[in-house]
């Protein structure tokens, strides 16, 4: 039998309290629940609109004083956290408190506001390669032959990425594109669902997302292995997208790109697939070096001022 609400200190309606926790509009991990109201169940939105007005309340509230205070099920609210990717409440709470904690968000989490930029510059140069090396360290080489085997024999290579991952989708459509290999970066969520249902066997999907918990980014993924294509993630290991993926390259980067930019995480994902373009790149032999060669003749001839050798 349901229990009844408890109305007796606090309405169970979130609209209905006068006084809304004042948080940051700027905070991502807000902003990344209210990207998803749309995609949610209309008691699972009751939810996520109570944890938008009520943010630092909802870290001292239990599940159940969750759903009481919401008018829902104590089952709503576990499916709320899993509709946003987490294994629960309890992981949900721990992500909202870190994002919270942060206030407005840092642009760097090694960097502090009274750093000399000095120190600011050292500390983001030693970042970048610290996390370099441990993507390095930790890359698994048979994983990044079985990708150069899927790209290099691609009829198509499409690249699927949002916000900062967009951005590594494109540079990986700039590096393939020269191949010869009918190469494509869709960078927004309806083109890229769009996009995945005209795959086809032969296809290939490189799929980036510094979370691999973006929920366009793994129904995309979804839907072109039901087409037949080949799907590639770079993204973190464990994550929704990795799972969804025939390959996944993990990246593990100590950043957290809901509450800071991916400056780290970003340039580990280009370095992935500057490796992936290499080895393709290899892969094709000396077929490639004439077409090669011709694209550097024509950049060539849009160069001004510089001599031959360093054209």
């Amino acid at each position: 039998m349901k229990k009844p609400r408890n109305l007796s200190s606090k309405s169970a309606n979130p609209k209905e309290q006068t006084a809304p926790t004042p948080v940051s509009s700027r905070n991502p991990f807000l902003e990344r629940i209210k990207g998803e109201l749309d995609r949610l169940r209309k008691s699972e939105r009751a939810v996520a609109e109570f944890v938008l007005a009520q943010s630092l309340e909802v870290l001292n509230l239990s599940i159940a004083e969750t759903a009481s205070r919401v008018g829902v099920s104590q089952p709503t609210v576990a499916r709320f956290s899993a509709a946003l990717g987490f294994s629960g409440f309890r992981e949900f709470k721990l992500r909202l408190a870190q994002s919270l904690a942060a206030g407005v968000p840092f642009v760097h989490q090694d960097v502090n506001p009274d750093d000399k930029m000095a120190v600011v510059a050292q500390k983001v140069f030693d970042s970048t390669i610290g996390a370099l090396m441990s993507v390095r360290n930790h890359c698994d080489p048979a994983r990044i032959q079985q990708a150069v085997d899927i790209l290099a024999k691609a009829r198509r290579i499409e690249f699927y990425g949002i916000g900062n991952s967009g951005i590594v989708a494109q540079d990986g459509q700039l590096k393939f594109f020269r191949f010869g290999i009918p190469s494509v970066a869709y960078l927004d969520g309806h083109s890229i669902g769009m996009a995945a249902t005209v795959l086809k066997r032969g296809d290939a999907v490189v799929a980036v997302s510094a979370t691999g918990r973006t929920s366009d980014i793994i129904g995309a993924a979804e839907i072109a292995r039901e087409c037949g294509a080949a799907v590639i993630a770079v993204t973190p290991g464990g994550s929704p997208l990795s799972k969804q993926a025939d390959i996944a390259l993990n990246v593990d980067v100590p950043e957290d790109p809901d509450v800071y930019a991916p400056m780290t995480t970003r340039l580990a994902h280009l370095a992935v697939l500057d490796v992936l373009s290499v080895g393709v790149a290899l892969a094709l032999g000396p077929s490639l070096l004439e077409r090669l060669e011709r694209s550097k003749r024509t950049l060539r001839d849009k160069r001004i001022g510089l001599p031959e050798s360093r054209a």
